[in-house]
C-alpha cells in the first residue's frame, strides 16, 4: 500500500524510523530530509533512507506518507506549508512530544475528503540526546506509540487506507499502539516524561552550582547521582518547544514536585518519610 515515505527530519527519531522499516521488511522507497545537510548523510550512510531530497515541499509530494520529525514549532510550520500542495491521497503523521497544538491543528489544516490526511502520533522512545547518528534499529521495539486522532474527523477512503496501513507498519517494527485524547495525552506526559527531565535538568543545574568544581565529585559520584543526572544531558533545543507548547501542564507537575520535596524536607524526622518511601516503593512495583 505505501510504496514511498518522506521522513522529513532525519534526526535521532526519523531515522530510527527508516532503520526499523528496512529492518522489517519494508521495501518501498525512503526519502529524507534534514535541515542539516550532515544529519541528511548520516542518515542516508546508515541505509535509513534511500536518498536525500533537496528540499521538504518536494519530498512530500512525491511521498504518499510523510512523517514529520523535527521539533514542534516546525512541526506546525511544516503543517501549514503542506496543506494547501498535498491532497487526498496523501497522509501526514509526527512524531511531537505535546499533541494539543498539533492535533488542533490536524483539524484546520487537514483532515477533509479534499485534503491530505493527518494523524498525529508520538512515540514514547528516545534519548537525553539526539542526531542521525545515535538512531538505533530496536529504538521503538516493545515502546508505546500513542496516536491523538480524532474519530470526527472526514477523510478520503485512500487517506484511512493509508493510515491503517502506517498503524500495521508501527506495530510491525514492535511498538503498542494506543489511541488517546490530545488533551489527556499532554496531561499524561507532564508528569511521567516532562517532570522526569526538569527535575533531572533543575538537579543537575544545582549540583553544577554547589559541587561541579569539587575534585572528590567522580570518586563519591556513583551509580545513583549518573542515573538520576543522566536526562540532565539534554539539550535546550531539544526541550524549548515542550515547554512553551504544555506549559500549564508542566507547571501542574512541577508545583507538585516542589511540593513534595518540601513534605519529605518536613518530615526527615518523622513517621511521614516512612510512608513517603512506601507510596515510592508500591508505584515502582508496577515497573
Amino acid at each position: 500500500m505505501i510504496e514511498r515515505i518522506a521522513i522529513l527530519g532525519t534526526g535521532l527519531l526519523g531515522t530510527s524510523v527508516g532503520l526499523a522499516l528496512r529492518a522489517v521488511g519494508y521495501r518501498g522507497s525512503i526519502v529524507g530530509w534534514n535541515r542539516s545537510a550532515e544529519g541528511a548523510q548520516t542518515a542516508l550512510s546508515m541505509g535509513a533512507i534511500d536518498e536525500i531530497a533537496t528540499g521538504p515541499i518536494e519530498a512530500a509530494k512525491a511521498s504518499q506518507v510523510v512523517l514529520l520529525s523535527v521539533p514542534i514549532y516546525a512541526t506546525l510550520d511544516l503543517m501549514e506549508q503542506l496543506s494547501p500542495v498535498l491532497g487526498p491521497d496523501h497522509l501526514v503523521t509526527d512524531v511531537g512530544s505535546t499533541k494539543a497544538q498539533i492535533t488542533e491543528a490536524a483539524g484546520r489544516l487537514f483532515n477533509t475528503p479534499e485534503r491530505a490526511a493527518f494523524l498525529p502520533g508520538h512515540p514514547m522512545a528516545g534519548k537525553e540526546r539526539g542526531g542521525a547518528e545515535l538512531g538505533e534499529t530496536n529504538l521503538f521495539r516493545g515502546a508505546v506509540w500513542l496516536f491523538t486522532d480524532d474519530p470526527a474527523w472526514q477523510r478520503s477512503a485512500n487517506g484511512s487506507a493509508l493510515i491503517n496501513s502506517w498503524r500495521e507498519w508501527i506495530a510491525a517494527i514492535g511498538a503498542r499502539v494506543i489511541d488517546i485524547d490530545a488533551g489527556r495525552h499532554d496531561e499524561m506526559v507532564a508528569w511521567v516524561s516532562h517532570l522526569p527531565q526538569f527535575t533531572a535538568t533543575a538537579l543537575s543545574a544545582l549540583l553544577e552550582d554547589e559541587v561541579g568544581d569539587a575534585p572528590e565529585l567522580r570518586d563519591v559520584g556513583g551509580r545513583a547521582l549518573r542515573e538520576m543526572t543522566r536526562l540532565g544531558a539534554s539539550p535546550f533545543s531539544m526541550w524549548r518547544d515542550i515547554a512553551h507548547t504544555n506549559t500549564a501542564a508542566i507547571e501542574r507537575a512541577l508545583l507538585g514536585m516542589e511540593q513534595r520535596l518540601a513534605q519529605i524536607r518536613e518530615n526527615l524526622r518523622t513517621p511521614g518519610l516512612r510512608e513517603e518511601f512506601e507510596k515510592a516503593n508500591e508505584f515502582r512495583k508496577d515497573f
